[in-house]
């Protein structure tokens, strides 16, 4: 985590939720939307084993997103992702709902968002979190920018980062290596 501050490593350390946006986090942004209305949405299998990792831990995951989408719902059930919160106009409200049932402080949750919605929830988290693509001003509000893209595996690059913080990391990838 040579290319991680201090600052983020100490924020890392304190998250009990990470709380992710949907279209131009966990995908690369795009929507796909068939002849027949169905829409489409492509997730990245890097990503989806570093949320199954984090599920090892006691960091808990939730999803804030304003589209709504049974693709989404899905991909929480697959990765084991209890809070999801679909059809969210006020992205901020969704989070305090979210802190307030897990019983947890504000610092205690991180966001990882793309867009100018995503700005009120970051800024009311202990780890504000974006991806390259993300707009200027949303890049501006993050503690932390991924290397990887949107999509392709920023959300394992956030989830190593915070099992890393939390020395858990070694636990977790152990298996892997016996």
């Amino acid at each position: 985590m040579s290319d991680v501050t201090e600052a983020v490593i100490a924020r890392a350390k304190k998250i009990k939720v990470i709380v992710f946006d949907i279209d131009g986090v966990m995908t690369d942004g795009g929507l796909m939307v068939g002849d027949d209305g169905q829409e489409y949405k492509m997730f990245h299998a890097h990503d989806g084993l570093g949320m199954k990792m984090l599920n090892k831990t006691d960091v808990k995951m939730a999803i804030i997103t304003g589209r709504t989408s049974n693709v989404v719902s899905i991909r929480a059930e697959t990765n084991k992702i209890e809070h999801c919160y679909q059809g969210v106009e006020d992205k901020k409200v969704a989070l305090d709902d979210l802190i307030k049932k897990l019983n947890i402080q504000p610092e205690e949750a991180a966001f990882m968002g793309d867009d100018i919605v995503d700005i009120p929830p970051m800024r009311a988290c202990g780890l504000a979190i974006s991806v390259p693509t993300a707009q200027s001003l949303v890049k501006e509000y993050a503690h932390y920018v991924t290397k990887n893209q949107a999509g392709k595996g920023a959300v394992r690059e956030v989830c190593e980062l915070i099992m890393k913080a939390q020395d858990t990391y070694d636990a977790v990838t152990r298996r892997y290596f016996e």
